[in-house]
């Protein structure tokens, strides 16, 4: 394992021994923050998902928060999740030297050996189009990882780091190597724009050029994963033509 690069200039970090949700942290105490704060909890007791289902958080993995004040609109401040998984995969091959292992799976998910490895939550909150302040939520199985029964039916099976790879790491080490790779990625977000980040995301992108499944509530549309766009958008080649699906759940 390589040492952590030096902790980001201008970034805080608060340790908690437990808290809900690390998100939910961080929404409290946006109001008082004045600059970029990580929040690392030993374990959370209401960690959330994607459209609010749970994670599962036992002491030993990896839970999460960044908190900032972004100026930009809510259309650049969503590219953010491109950034997290960028700088999760980094982090994760740094400490494992196994790159070929790692890819990312649209929208915010990254997989060890095709198995769901950690996620990504971006929450804010704000008006209009602009945001007061945004939470990037992450998980990451580090040692444990939820049954696959716990999971939707078809959805990618979990793993973790420690059963795949052998590399036992705490949540303090690990964060040491993410919250650097992170803010790299968010300087070439906001210095070069999203160019530089979509490139490098679909050099690692899972399943790129094949068919998946893309489900937005109730309705799931199936077609080849050809890129995507310009604004994150997941672009699929269906039986009826090019598709733009901004939001969905992908199956493989």
């Amino acid at each position: 394992m390589s040492a952590p690069d030096p902790w980001p200039e201008g970034v805080a970090k608060r340790g908690l021994p437990s808290v809900d949700s690390t998100n939910a942290e961080g929404a409290r105490l946006a109001p008082t923050l004045s600059s970029p704060t990580w929040i690392l909890a030993a374990a959370q007791t209401a960690g959330r998902g994607r459209r609010a289902r749970a994670w599962i958080s036992p002491p030993g993995n990896f839970h999460a928060t960044l908190v900032m004040k972004p100026v930009e609109g809510m259309e650049i401040i969503a590219l953010r999740s491109f950034a997290a998984s960028l700088a999760l995969r980094e982090a994760c091959v740094t400490v494992t030297n196994t790159p070929s292992a790692f890819a990312l799976k649209w929208p915010n998910d990254v997989l060890l050996n095709g198995g769901k490895l950690a996620g990504i939550l971006l929450e804010s909150s704000g008006s209009g189009k602009s945001a007061s302040h945004l939470c990037i939520g992450i998980g990451v199985n580090l040692i444990a990882a939820p049954d696959a029964s716990e999971v939707d039916p078809g959805a990618t099976p979990p793993v973790c780091l420690l059963a795949q790879t052998g590399h036992r790491i705490t949540p303090e080490a690990f964060l040491n190597h993410l919250a650097p790779a992170y803010a790299r990625w968010e300087h070439q977000l906001t210095t070069q724009g999203f160019a530089p980040l979509r490139a490098e995301w679909l050099a690692h992108a899972a399943r790129l050029g094949e068919t998946i499944t893309a489900r937005t509530g109730t309705t799931s549309h199936f077609g080849r994963f050809e890129t995507i766009d310009d604004h994150g958008a997941l672009i699929l080649h269906t039986a009826t033509g090019r598709m733009v699906i901004p939001a969905a759940d992908v199956f493989f």
